[in-house]
């Protein structure tokens, strides 16, 4: 799957749910939910200051040895955290579907609108229900595909992760 924002065709027929090209069969679905992932923005300020402070004490001390260019150089690296801490604390949450299948809990789209994830949970909860239920097609538009959630959200990101399901969720730290 490709990195970024997309729109992905979510389809629950003849017993499967297919995402994109996975599929996962109604039968071997054990839960449905979704999870959010948010940026946590304690720990992204706690680390600008922490930046900030270091950026100061070094650019004070290069600019009394080099003159006013490090001073300079401090300033833009300065300007530079702030934009970096914008960035990072404007970006929106992530709503992600989770399906559990014999035991193993899988991602299976993530999406800026948490109301087509709300929705796909509900459509795949009926089609579990009623198998031989009338094929049902959704578009996720604001679809996040695999990898960009990992790079936003993930191991040494500032993100945090929450589901209503059970199980492990590797979403970014605290």
């Amino acid at each position: 799957m490709a990195d970024g924002i997309s729109t992905v065709q979510v389809r629950v027929q003849e017993g499967v749910v297919w995402v994109e090209g996975e599929a996962y069969p109604l039968r071997n679905i054990s839960h449905v939910g979704q999870r959010v992932l948010e940026v946590n923005k304690g720990a992204a300020w706690k680390q600008f200051i922490r930046r900030a402070l270091l950026c100061i004490v070094v650019g004070a001390i290069a600019a009394a040895i080099f003159g006013n260019v490090a001073g300079f150089i401090a300033v833009v690296v300065f300007g530079l955290l702030v934009w970096q801490l914008v960035q990072l604390i404007s970006r929106p949450p992530v709503y992600g579907l989770v399906l559990n299948t014999s035991g193993t809990q899988r991602d299976a789209v993530w999406s800026l609108d948490q109301a087509e994830i709300q929705n796909l949970v509900y459509e795949i909860t009926k089609a579990i229900g009623k198998p031989d239920s009338a094929p049902v097609t959704i578009n996720i538009k604001e679809a996040v595909m695999g990898d960009q959630v990992v790079k936003v959200y993930g191991p040494g990101a500032i993100g945090i992760a929450q589901h209503s399901g059970t199980g492990d969720i590797r979403g970014g730290g605290r």
